[in-house]
C-alpha cells in the first residue's frame, strides 16, 4: 500500500487555552483512506539529500512549540463570513444575532467570537497544465504579493503545483521568499507536445491532463487533515480536470474532513479553449467544492487587475471571519455527514461550510 505522507506539525498555540482546546476539537479522525491514489511526490528542488533533514522537519528556530493538552471533547466548530445584500462584509455582531441548525435542529452555541488574528494555514494550489499557459505568470507575480500581504509570524503556507501529477514544490514555511520562490519554479507540464511541441488539452478521456481533484484531495488528506484552526485552500485554476482518479465529490469530502475553506480564483484563457475547440465547463464542478467549504468561485479571466482584487477579497475574507463552537444534540459519531445552516435574524448572507462528518475526534497527543 502507497503511503500519504501526513504531516504532523500542529499550529502555534492560539490566542486564549480555551479557544485552543474547542478548535483542537475540530481535527477529524480516522483519516479516509485511499491506497490507490499516490502521495503527493516532492519535486527534486524540495527534496532533501539523506544527511539531511527531511523537507517536512522543521529547522530547530521554526519548531512550534508542543502541545501538552489533550482534548477529546465532541464540539464543532465553525468559521464563517457574513456580508449584506451588497456583498460587504459585516464585523461586530454578536451571537444572539445567529442561530445554529445541525441537521435542520437548533443547536445551542457555546462559544462565540469574531476572530481575525487565530493562525493561519494556507495551501495555495497552482494549476500548471497547458491551458494556463497564457496565465500562469500573472498568477506567480499576484499570488506571491497576495501572501506578502496575508501571512504573519504565525501563519504558514505551503504550495502544491499540479497538472498531469500533482508536487508538493514548497512544504510548510512562515517565510515567503521561499514561497514566492516554488511559485516561481512552475513550469507548464503537459505531458504531451502539440505542434512546434506546445501545450494542447486533454481529450476527454485520454490521459491524464490536469489532476485538480487528486491534487484537493491530497492537500487536505495530506497536509490539513491533521492541523488545527483556521484552514484555507487557494486553488488558480481553470477548474477543468481531465485524469484524476478522484471525483468532485472525493475532493469535496476530503476538504470538509480536513475542515478546510476552499477558494478558487478561475484564472481562464477563453481564447486558449476556443483556438482547439474545446469547451469549457469548470466552473459549475469548482463552485460545488466551494459552496460545500465555505469558499467561493471568483472568475478573474485573465484580467491581472481581476486576479489581484480577487485576493484582496480572500484576504479581507479571511480576516473578518467568526468563530463560534457547539456540542451536537445528536451526539452518535458514527462517520455520517450531517447537514450545517447559521442562520441570522436580519437574513445575511452567511458564507460557510455546508456541513460535517461526525467522526470520533482523537486527543492531541502530550
Amino acid at each position: 500500500m502507497l503511503k500519504l505522507f501526513a504531516n504532523q506539525r500542529f499550529s502555534p498555540a492560539l490566542a486564549a487555552a480555551s479557544i485552543l482546546i474547542l478548535i483542537a476539537a475540530l481535527s477529524e479522525g480516522a483519516p479516509f483512506a485511499l491506497a490507490q491514489i499516490p502521495s503527493i511526490p516532492k519535486s527534486p528542488e524540495n527534496q532533501a539529500p539523506a544527511a539531511q533533514k527531511p523537507a517536512t522537519e522543521k529547522p530547530q528556530d521554526e519548531q512550534a512549540p508542543t502541545e501538552t493538552l489533550k482534548v477529546s471533547v465532541n464540539v464543532v466548530g465553525l468559521f464563517f463570513n457574513v456580508k449584506d445584500k451588497h456583498g460587504a462584509l459585516l464585523p461586530n455582531l454578536t451571537k444572539d444575532d445567529f442561530t445554529v441548525l445541525e441537521d435542520g435542529k437548533p443547536q445551542t452555541i457555546k462559544y462565540f467570537a469574531a476572530e481575525s488574528n487565530l493562525p493561519l494555514t494556507l495551501g495555495i494550489l497552482i494549476d500548471s497544465s497547458g491551458s494556463q499557459r497564457n496565465v500562469l505568470d500573472m498568477e506567480k507575480e499576484v499570488g506571491g504579493a497576495f501572501l506578502r500581504q496575508i501571512l504573519t509570524d504565525k501563519d504558514e503556507a505551503y504550495v502544491i503545483d499540479f497538472n498531469v501529477d500533482a508536487s508538493l514544490v514548497q512544504d510548510y514555511t512562515r517565510d515567503v521568499r521561499r514561497l514566492q520562490a516554488a511559485m516561481n519554479k512552475v513550469r507548464i507540464n503537459t505531458g504531451v507536445s502539440g505542434i512546434g511541441g506546445g501545450p494542447v488539452p486533454t481529450a476527454p478521456g485520454g490521459a491524464a491532463g490536469t489532476v485538480l481533484y487528486d491534487a484537493v484531495y491530497l492537500s487536505a488528506h495530506d497536509m490539513l487533515a491533521k492541523e488545527v484552526g483556521r484552514k484555507a485552500m487557494i486553488l488558480l485554476t481553470d477548474g477543468e480536470d481531465e485524469g484524476s482518479r478522484l471525483k468532485i465529490r472525493d475532493a469535496i469530502e476530503a476538504a470538509q474532513k480536513a475542515d478546510s475553506i476552499v477558494y478558487v480564483l478561475l484564472c481562464a484563457d477563453r481564447g486558449f479553449y476556443g483556438s482547439f475547440q474545446v469547451g469549457y465547463s469548470g466552473e459549475g464542478e469548482m463552485r460545488k467544492l466551494t459552496e460545500a467549504t465555505g469558499g467561493r468561485v471568483i472568475n478573474v479571466g485573465n484580467k491581472f487587475d481581476k486576479l489581484r482584487e480577487a485576493f484582496d477579497q480572500i484576504a479581507a475574507e479571511l480576516r473578518s471571519q467568526y468563530n463560534l463552537g457547539y456540542t451536537p444534540t445528536n451526539p452518535v459519531q458514527d462517520g455520517g455527514y450531517r447537514k450545517l445552516e447559521i442562520k441570522s435574524k436580519e437574513n445575511y448572507k452567511i458564507q460557510c461550510r455546508a456541513g460535517y462528518y461526525a467522526t470520533p475526534r482523537e486527543p492531541l497527543p502530550q
